[in-house]
């Protein structure tokens, strides 16, 4: 790959090496969550007396309320920032319990992943709050203990006034001793790639954490920047063991499984999380209803949360390569025809839909939401169709379809897979291994690289093609790991 494929970032900051008279400071890297595990991504720095975050997610998958509640490993009131990388809830998902608990601090994001962070933090708060409003309805009927929400509304109030927004590429005193910049991660709206100058006596240190990393072609945000040097990289590895389809090819298997769906008698569902996946599904259909490659089709988008995200995209198109700027439209009147189902009713409503619909609900990953009544409608239905679009971590009932299970259990029914059950890589906003191992090639040095946020095995086989390619020190850290740096 070229530099031309990438935005290059240049290194100015870097190489301004700077004198300090601080003597006998040190650097602590710890890991806190997404280490050997694709979710829950959380990263304490400590230099000196600064304690920072970088990223307080959410755990998904089996086990999460219980590993979801446990004590955070550090004090909350200590921690002076938190840095967001970008605003899916396995980056910002545990931010509130985080203020509940005690931290006062900065939390530091772009403008577009502030604005985004504010809606996901007030769905995920109303999710806690019913899901344990329905939990003690069962436990006071078998005699077992209450419980307390994760957190509420309330502690999203708390948060949200700390938050700052920064743009790209510019380089910002965090405090004396710290500078930072966000740069493009092109994985979603606002995403970004973190870089970290921390003087260290003499010298000065660089870390980069690169947050997740969008692929090349994304249908909205531009590609992804790289960056040139950094003595420490955290990367992440979701896809580091496999490559992707051509987005091309996904597009084309698109377009003939709702061909083939719709001759059939049947529906179109695809689990989709809200902020990203819904959006870049929507403009993709839009245009090939243009370029008539697609009849017009009805879209129902059955998720308020997917509305409000998707009108934040619409309020920044800074951030939209020019073929988004020019085609994005969430209120398509002359292409796709966009159905927004806002209340229950609605939603129900559409489980009367026998054929020719394709219906957008979230999670992305079958584990909640509006999405798991749409499966125990179509799921048994050899006539329809399940496309997934984005990564399904082990435990999830999404994982269990795209396993292969024959049955599956949904709202405590077994319900038979017999719908046509489609991964489209194509369309995920993860790099791939080849795209992953090209960012890296950018380094002009040999930084001392961390591999995070790819399941054990995945992220192991990783380290092994890194190891192959690059004259680089690696290793792939277990939660709660912590480095001298």
């Amino acid at each position: 790959m070229d530099s031309s494929e990438f935005t290059s970032v240049s290194t100015r900051a870097y190489s301004n090496r700077t004198e300090t008279s601080e003597k006998g400071s040190y650097m602590k890297l710890r890991f806190l969550g997404g280490a050997r595990t694709v979710t829950g991504s959380c990263f304490y720095l400590e230099k000196g007396k600064k304690k920072i975050l970088v990223d307080c997610g959410m755990y998904q998958g089996h086990n999460a309320d219980d590993i979801n509640r446990r004590e955070f490993e550090f004090v909350p009131s200590e921690i002076d920032c938190l840095f967001l990388t970008h605003s899916h809830i396995d980056h910002i998902g545990l931010v509130p319990k985080l203020g509940k608990e005690g931290f006062k601090g900065k939390i530091i994001t772009t403008s577009a992943a502030a604005d985004i962070a504010e809606f996901m933090l007030y769905d995920s708060a109303h999710i806690q709050e019913s899901d344990t409003e329905w939990y003690n309805m069962k436990a006071l009927r078998s005699g077992k203990e209450l419980i307390q929400p994760l957190y509420m509304s309330r502690d999203v109030d708390r948060i949200l006034p700390l938050l700052e927004r920064k743009n790209y590429g510019r380089i910002e005193t965090l405090c004396e001793g710290i500078k930072y910049r966000f740069i493009n991660a092109g994985h979603i709206l606002g995403s970004s790639t973190l870089e970290l100058w921390c003087e260290d006596g003499s010298r000065e240190k660089k870390i980069v954490f690169s947050g997740d990393i969008g692929k090349k072609d994304n249908p909205i945000v531009n590609d992804p920047s790289f960056v040139e040097e950094t003595d420490y990289l955290v990367v992440e590895s979701t896809y580091g063991n496999r490559n992707h389809k051509s987005m091309k090819d996904s597009v084309n298997e698109l377009i003939s499984i709702i061909k083939s769906t719709f001759i059939n008698g049947g529906n179109v569902i695809i689990p989709a999380f809200a902020l990203g996946r819904t959006q870049d599904i929507l403009f993709i259909l839009n245009r090939l209803v243009k370029e008539n490659r697609l009849f017009r089709i009805n879209v129902y988008i059955d998720s308020p949360l997917a509305e409000k995200i998707s009108k934040v995209y619409a309020a920044h198109p800074e951030y939209f390569d020019e073929e988004a700027k020019k085609l994005f439209n969430i209120e398509s009147t002359d292409a796709i025809r966009i159905h927004f189902t806002r209340r229950v009713e609605d939603s129900m409503a559409l489980n009367k839909i026998k054929r020719e619909a394709i219906i957008i609900a979230s999670s992305g990953m079958c584990e909640g939401g509006r999405i798991r009544h749409h499966l125990k409608h179509n799921l048994w239905r050899k006539e329809s169709s399940i496309i997934f679009v984005g990564f399904q971590a082990q435990g999830t009932l999404g994982r269990q379809i795209v396993d292969g299970d024959k049955v599956v259990e949904v709202f405590g029914e077994k319900i038979a897979v017999r719908a046509g059950i489609h991964t489209l890589g194509g369309f995920s906003a993860h790099a791939d291994q080849t795209e992953l191992l090209e960012w890296i090639s950018k380094f002009k040095n040999n930084p001392e690289i961390f591999i995070v946020h790819g399941e054990e095995q995945v992220s192991l086989d990783f380290q092994s093609l890194i190891n192959e390619k690059f004259k680089c020190k690696t290793r792939v850290p277990v939660k709660g790991e912590e480095f001298e740096i």
